[in-house]
Protein backbone atom coordinates (compact mmCIF):
# COMPACT_ATOMS: atom_id res chain seq x y z
CA UNK A 1 0.00 0.00 0.00
CA UNK A 2 2.89 1.97 0.70
CA UNK A 3 4.12 1.97 -3.17
CA UNK A 4 0.15 2.58 -4.23
CA UNK A 5 0.00 5.88 -1.44
CA UNK A 6 2.45 8.47 -3.08
CA UNK A 7 0.67 11.32 -1.87
CA UNK A 8 3.07 13.17 0.55
CA UNK A 9 1.48 13.98 3.94
CA UNK A 10 2.63 17.39 5.47
CA UNK A 11 2.27 19.00 9.19
CA UNK A 12 -0.18 21.76 9.01
CA UNK A 13 0.26 24.34 11.49
CA UNK A 14 -1.35 27.37 11.79
CA UNK A 15 -0.28 31.35 13.02
CA UNK A 16 -2.67 33.86 14.21
CA UNK A 17 -1.89 37.23 12.89
CA UNK A 18 -1.35 39.81 15.18
CA UNK A 19 -4.03 42.54 14.79
CA UNK A 20 -3.46 46.14 14.13
CA UNK A 21 -5.49 48.94 15.96
CA UNK A 22 -5.09 52.52 14.27
CA UNK A 23 -6.44 55.44 16.15
CA UNK A 24 -7.08 58.51 14.03
CA UNK A 25 -6.74 62.03 16.09
CA UNK A 26 -8.66 64.62 13.79
CA UNK A 27 -7.88 68.39 14.65
CA UNK A 28 -11.48 69.93 14.63
CA UNK A 29 -10.37 73.31 15.77
CA UNK A 30 -12.84 75.41 13.60
CA UNK A 31 -10.62 78.58 12.80
CA UNK A 32 -7.76 76.65 11.66
CA UNK A 33 -10.12 74.67 9.22
CA UNK A 34 -11.52 77.72 8.25
CA UNK A 35 -8.25 79.41 6.91
CA UNK A 36 -7.89 76.09 5.11
CA UNK A 37 -11.24 75.86 3.36
CA UNK A 38 -9.95 77.61 0.37
CA UNK A 39 -7.15 74.97 -0.24
CA UNK A 40 -8.64 71.98 1.80
CA UNK A 41 -12.03 71.96 3.15
CA UNK A 42 -12.77 69.68 5.89
CA UNK A 43 -15.47 67.89 4.02
CA UNK A 44 -13.11 66.89 1.96
CA UNK A 45 -10.23 66.17 4.54
CA UNK A 46 -12.47 64.05 6.47
CA UNK A 47 -13.73 61.93 2.91
CA UNK A 48 -10.29 61.39 2.49
CA UNK A 49 -9.70 59.99 5.90
CA UNK A 50 -12.09 57.66 5.50
CA UNK A 51 -10.89 56.30 2.19
CA UNK A 52 -7.49 55.81 4.33
CA UNK A 53 -9.45 54.09 7.05
CA UNK A 54 -10.67 51.96 4.63
CA UNK A 55 -7.15 50.67 3.54
CA UNK A 56 -6.19 49.92 6.41
CA UNK A 57 -9.31 47.57 7.22
CA UNK A 58 -8.64 45.91 3.86
CA UNK A 59 -5.18 45.11 4.67
CA UNK A 60 -6.28 42.21 7.05
CA UNK A 61 -9.74 41.27 8.98
CA UNK A 62 -8.38 41.49 12.02
CA UNK A 63 -7.60 45.31 11.85
CA UNK A 64 -9.10 47.74 13.90
CA UNK A 65 -9.86 51.47 13.75
CA UNK A 66 -10.87 54.15 16.09
CA UNK A 67 -11.05 57.76 15.59
CA UNK A 68 -10.96 60.94 17.88
CA UNK A 69 -12.06 64.21 17.28
CA UNK A 70 -9.39 66.81 18.96
CA UNK A 71 -12.05 70.13 19.27
CA UNK A 72 -11.46 73.16 21.19
CA UNK A 73 -12.62 72.87 24.31
CA UNK A 74 -13.41 68.74 24.40
CA UNK A 75 -12.00 65.51 23.25
CA UNK A 76 -15.56 63.34 21.44
CA UNK A 77 -15.42 59.82 20.10
CA UNK A 78 -16.52 60.01 16.26
CA UNK A 79 -15.88 56.15 15.69
CA UNK A 80 -17.06 53.88 17.78
CA UNK A 81 -19.54 56.21 19.11
CA UNK A 82 -20.64 55.72 22.94
CA UNK A 83 -23.46 53.74 23.62
CA UNK A 84 -26.54 55.62 24.21
CA UNK A 85 -29.19 54.93 26.90
CA UNK A 86 -32.61 53.60 25.34
CA UNK A 87 -34.69 55.94 25.48
CA UNK A 88 -38.12 55.14 27.03
CA UNK A 89 -41.74 55.75 25.41
CA UNK A 90 -44.72 57.16 26.02
CA UNK A 91 -45.94 55.20 29.10
CA UNK A 92 -42.54 55.27 30.64
CA UNK A 93 -41.58 52.32 29.95
CA UNK A 94 -37.80 51.82 28.86
CA UNK A 95 -37.21 49.59 25.89
CA UNK A 96 -35.11 46.56 25.96
CA UNK A 97 -31.37 46.74 25.74
CA UNK A 98 -30.25 43.26 24.71
CA UNK A 99 -32.26 43.80 21.34
CA UNK A 100 -29.58 44.45 19.05
CA UNK A 101 -30.53 47.97 16.22
CA UNK A 102 -31.45 47.91 13.19
CA UNK A 103 -28.55 47.94 10.80
CA UNK A 104 -28.06 51.49 9.11
CA UNK A 105 -28.91 50.86 5.19
CA UNK A 106 -25.86 51.05 2.74
CA UNK A 107 -25.81 50.48 -0.84
CA UNK A 108 -25.80 46.65 -2.21
CA UNK A 109 -21.45 48.00 -3.81
CA UNK A 110 -20.59 49.13 -0.24
CA UNK A 111 -18.61 46.31 2.38
CA UNK A 112 -20.78 46.92 5.24
CA UNK A 113 -18.12 47.66 7.66
CA UNK A 114 -17.10 50.64 5.78
CA UNK A 115 -20.95 52.01 5.53
CA UNK A 116 -20.93 51.61 8.79
CA UNK A 117 -17.66 53.47 10.05
CA UNK A 118 -18.68 56.45 7.31
CA UNK A 119 -22.11 56.45 8.56
CA UNK A 120 -20.66 56.61 12.02
CA UNK A 121 -18.27 59.58 11.57
CA UNK A 122 -20.00 61.57 9.15
CA UNK A 123 -23.27 61.97 11.79
CA UNK A 124 -20.80 62.48 14.78
CA UNK A 125 -19.37 64.99 13.02
CA UNK A 126 -22.24 66.56 12.18
CA UNK A 127 -23.36 66.48 15.50
CA UNK A 128 -19.89 68.39 17.10
CA UNK A 129 -20.33 71.37 14.47
CA UNK A 130 -23.85 71.55 15.70
CA UNK A 131 -23.35 71.94 19.20
CA UNK A 132 -20.52 74.48 18.64
CA UNK A 133 -21.18 77.63 20.20
CA UNK A 134 -20.03 81.14 19.32
CA UNK A 135 -18.39 81.25 22.70
CA UNK A 136 -16.51 78.04 22.15
CA UNK A 137 -14.75 79.69 19.38
CA UNK A 138 -13.44 82.20 21.34
CA UNK A 139 -11.16 79.80 22.74
CA UNK A 140 -8.06 78.81 20.79
CA UNK A 141 -6.85 75.46 22.30
CA UNK A 142 -7.18 72.53 20.79
CA UNK A 143 -7.37 69.49 23.58
CA UNK A 144 -5.14 67.17 21.55
CA UNK A 145 -3.72 65.85 25.40
CA UNK A 146 -7.50 64.53 26.05
CA UNK A 147 -7.83 63.09 22.43
CA UNK A 148 -4.17 61.44 22.95
CA UNK A 149 -5.60 60.29 26.33
CA UNK A 150 -9.11 58.40 25.01
CA UNK A 151 -6.44 56.57 21.91
CA UNK A 152 -4.33 55.30 24.40
CA UNK A 153 -6.92 54.33 26.66
CA UNK A 154 -9.16 52.32 24.09
CA UNK A 155 -5.58 50.98 22.89
CA UNK A 156 -5.34 49.47 26.39
CA UNK A 157 -8.99 48.00 26.71
CA UNK A 158 -8.19 46.45 23.63
CA UNK A 159 -5.16 44.53 24.27
CA UNK A 160 -6.36 43.90 27.42
CA UNK A 161 -9.27 41.76 26.02
CA UNK A 162 -6.92 40.12 23.93
CA UNK A 163 -5.03 38.99 26.44
CA UNK A 164 -7.67 37.94 28.39
CA UNK A 165 -9.31 35.73 25.64
CA UNK A 166 -5.85 34.10 24.15
CA UNK A 167 -3.84 34.10 27.56
CA UNK A 168 -4.23 32.28 30.87
CA UNK A 169 -4.69 34.00 34.38
CA UNK A 170 -0.85 33.34 35.11
CA UNK A 171 0.25 35.12 32.47
CA UNK A 172 -1.46 38.34 32.77
CA UNK A 173 -0.27 38.14 36.96
CA UNK A 174 2.82 38.07 35.61
CA UNK A 175 2.93 40.07 32.02
CA UNK A 176 7.10 39.92 30.84
CA UNK A 177 8.82 43.26 29.73
CA UNK A 178 10.29 41.84 26.76
CA UNK A 179 7.07 40.00 25.43
CA UNK A 180 4.95 41.55 22.24
CA UNK A 181 2.13 43.21 23.01
CA UNK A 182 -0.58 41.53 21.79
CA UNK A 183 -1.84 44.09 19.16
CA UNK A 184 -0.05 46.24 17.24
CA UNK A 185 -1.45 50.27 18.27
CA UNK A 186 -0.61 53.39 16.65
CA UNK A 187 -2.08 56.32 16.28
CA UNK A 188 -2.31 58.65 13.69
CA UNK A 189 -2.97 62.87 15.00
CA UNK A 190 -3.85 65.23 12.05
CA UNK A 191 -3.14 68.56 12.89
CA UNK A 192 -3.86 71.20 11.64
CA UNK A 193 -3.35 74.28 14.25
CA UNK A 194 -0.01 75.44 16.44
CA UNK A 195 0.76 73.38 19.47
CA UNK A 196 -0.62 75.32 23.00
CA UNK A 197 1.58 75.92 25.87
CA UNK A 198 -0.41 75.30 28.10
CA UNK A 199 -1.03 71.72 26.76
CA UNK A 200 2.54 70.77 27.40
CA UNK A 201 2.54 69.00 30.57
CA UNK A 202 -0.24 66.59 29.66
CA UNK A 203 0.72 66.10 26.13
CA UNK A 204 3.87 65.18 27.53
CA UNK A 205 1.99 62.50 30.15
CA UNK A 206 0.70 61.23 27.22
CA UNK A 207 3.44 60.57 24.68
CA UNK A 208 5.82 59.08 28.04
CA UNK A 209 2.76 56.17 28.15
CA UNK A 210 2.62 56.09 24.74
CA UNK A 211 6.08 55.55 25.02
CA UNK A 212 5.72 52.98 27.93
CA UNK A 213 3.49 50.87 26.11
CA UNK A 214 5.44 51.11 22.84
CA UNK A 215 2.67 53.12 21.09
CA UNK A 216 3.74 54.60 17.90
CA UNK A 217 2.03 58.32 17.70
CA UNK A 218 2.36 59.52 14.21
CA UNK A 219 1.86 63.18 13.30
CA UNK A 220 0.82 64.45 9.48
CA UNK A 221 0.59 68.56 9.77
CA UNK A 222 -1.09 70.24 7.20
CA UNK A 223 -0.57 73.58 8.86
CA UNK A 224 0.52 75.53 11.78
CA UNK A 225 3.49 74.64 13.98
CA UNK A 226 2.62 71.48 15.67
CA UNK A 227 6.64 71.71 18.35
CA UNK A 228 5.29 69.25 20.98
CA UNK A 229 3.99 66.61 18.18
CA UNK A 230 7.18 66.52 16.89
CA UNK A 231 8.55 65.32 19.94
CA UNK A 232 6.03 62.84 20.11
CA UNK A 233 7.08 61.16 16.72
CA UNK A 234 10.80 60.86 18.28
CA UNK A 235 9.98 59.55 21.97
CA UNK A 236 7.51 56.73 20.16
CA UNK A 237 9.35 56.11 17.21
CA UNK A 238 6.87 57.39 15.03
CA UNK A 239 6.44 59.20 11.67
CA UNK A 240 6.19 63.01 11.31
CA UNK A 241 5.10 64.78 7.88
CA UNK A 242 4.68 68.44 7.36
CA UNK A 243 2.12 68.88 4.30
CA UNK A 244 3.67 71.05 1.70
CA UNK A 245 0.44 70.82 -0.27
CA UNK A 246 -2.77 69.99 2.04
CA UNK A 247 -4.66 69.47 -1.12
CA UNK A 248 -2.38 66.13 -1.30
CA UNK A 249 -4.19 65.05 2.09
CA UNK A 250 -4.72 61.37 0.46
CA UNK A 251 -1.02 60.53 -1.00
CA UNK A 252 0.64 61.46 2.74
CA UNK A 253 -1.53 59.21 4.02
CA UNK A 254 -1.26 56.35 1.92
CA UNK A 255 2.32 56.83 0.92
CA UNK A 256 3.99 57.41 4.36
CA UNK A 257 1.65 56.75 7.00
CA UNK A 258 -0.26 53.46 6.03
CA UNK A 259 2.14 51.14 7.00
CA UNK A 260 2.03 49.72 10.36
CA UNK A 261 4.96 49.61 13.61
CA UNK A 262 5.94 45.97 12.13
CA UNK A 263 5.93 46.59 8.12
CA UNK A 264 7.92 49.78 8.79
CA UNK A 265 10.76 47.37 9.82
CA UNK A 266 11.16 46.18 6.02
CA UNK A 267 10.44 49.66 4.38
CA UNK A 268 12.56 53.02 4.15
CA UNK A 269 10.32 55.54 5.92
CA UNK A 270 10.25 59.01 5.77
CA UNK A 271 12.13 61.36 8.42
CA UNK A 272 12.34 64.29 9.86
CA UNK A 273 15.54 66.21 9.90
CA UNK A 274 15.18 68.92 12.83
CA UNK A 275 12.94 67.96 16.39
CA UNK A 276 12.66 71.39 17.99
CA UNK A 277 12.88 70.19 21.70
CA UNK A 278 11.73 73.50 23.23
CA UNK A 279 9.88 72.85 26.48
CA UNK A 280 6.97 75.07 28.06
CA UNK A 281 7.67 76.37 31.45
CA UNK A 282 5.14 75.25 34.16
CA UNK A 283 5.00 78.37 35.59
CA UNK A 284 3.80 80.84 32.87
CA UNK A 285 3.38 78.24 30.17
CA UNK A 286 5.61 79.80 27.85
CA UNK A 287 7.93 78.49 25.56
CA UNK A 288 11.46 78.24 26.56
CA UNK A 289 15.32 78.37 25.30
CA UNK A 290 16.85 78.00 28.54
CA UNK A 291 15.28 77.95 32.07
CA UNK A 292 15.49 76.63 35.33
CA UNK A 293 15.11 73.10 36.05
CA UNK A 294 14.29 71.03 39.59
CA UNK A 295 16.34 68.68 40.86
CA UNK A 296 13.54 67.06 42.65
CA UNK A 297 10.42 66.80 40.19
CA UNK A 298 12.14 68.39 36.80
CA UNK A 299 9.76 71.02 36.23
CA UNK A 300 11.02 73.87 34.61
CA UNK A 301 10.78 77.18 35.19
CA UNK A 302 11.72 80.54 33.13
CA UNK A 303 12.66 82.32 35.61
CA UNK A 304 13.42 81.34 39.81
CA UNK A 305 9.96 80.80 41.62
CA UNK A 306 9.39 82.95 44.36
CA UNK A 307 11.63 82.40 47.64
CA UNK A 308 13.18 79.88 45.50
CA UNK A 309 10.21 76.82 46.31
CA UNK A 310 9.39 74.61 43.22
CA UNK A 311 5.60 75.27 42.60
CA UNK A 312 5.19 71.99 42.15
CA UNK A 313 6.54 69.64 44.73
CA UNK A 314 7.33 72.93 47.67
CA UNK A 315 11.18 71.66 47.60
CA UNK A 316 13.80 74.34 48.84
CA UNK A 317 16.28 74.89 45.64
CA UNK A 318 19.47 76.35 45.94
CA UNK A 319 20.10 78.71 43.60
CA UNK A 320 23.39 79.33 44.42
CA UNK A 321 25.17 82.96 43.33
CA UNK A 322 22.77 83.57 40.65
CA UNK A 323 22.32 86.82 39.86
CA UNK A 324 25.51 88.28 41.15
CA UNK A 325 27.99 90.51 39.25
CA UNK A 326 31.01 87.78 38.33
CA UNK A 327 34.43 88.58 39.34
CA UNK A 328 36.58 89.88 37.41
CA UNK A 329 40.24 88.59 37.72
CA UNK A 330 42.81 91.08 36.48
CA UNK A 331 45.03 88.81 33.74
CA UNK A 332 48.70 87.81 34.21
CA UNK A 333 51.42 89.95 32.18
CA UNK A 334 53.91 88.27 30.85
CA UNK A 335 57.57 89.17 31.54
CA UNK A 336 59.80 89.98 28.59
CA UNK A 337 63.42 88.11 28.54
CA UNK A 338 66.21 90.95 27.92
CA UNK A 339 68.93 90.02 25.57
CA UNK A 340 72.06 90.33 27.08
CA UNK A 341 75.36 90.41 25.06
CA UNK A 342 77.72 87.65 25.95
CA UNK A 343 74.58 85.73 27.17
CA UNK A 344 74.69 82.27 27.22
CA UNK A 345 74.08 80.74 24.12
CA UNK A 346 71.30 77.86 25.41
CA UNK A 347 69.08 80.64 26.46
CA UNK A 348 69.01 82.51 23.50
CA UNK A 349 69.48 80.40 20.44
CA UNK A 350 69.13 76.86 22.34
CA UNK A 351 72.31 75.75 20.99
CA UNK A 352 75.23 74.26 23.14
CA UNK A 353 77.81 76.47 22.40
CA UNK A 354 77.76 80.55 22.55
CA UNK A 355 77.12 82.77 19.38
CA UNK A 356 80.25 84.14 18.15
CA UNK A 357 80.34 88.21 18.91
CA UNK A 358 82.39 88.62 15.70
Amino acid sequence: MDAVDVSEHYEVTTAEETPSLLAIVLDTNPRAWAALDDVLPISKAVANVLVFVNAHLAFSNVNQVAVVAAHVNRAVWLYPTPPQPPPADASGDVQMSDVPPDPPRSSANKYPQFAQIETAVLGSMHKLMAQTTERDLEATTTQLSGALTLALCHINKASQALSGASGSLAELARPSADAAPPIKGRILVLSVSDSEPSQYIPTMNAVFAAAHAQVAIDTLSLSGDPTFLQQACFNTSGTFLAAANPKGLLTYLMFGLIADTEARRSLVTPTHDTVDFRAACFCHGRVVDRGFVCSICLSIFCEPPENAECLTCGTKLALGNYGAKPAVVPRKKKRKKRTVNGGSGREETGSATGTPLR
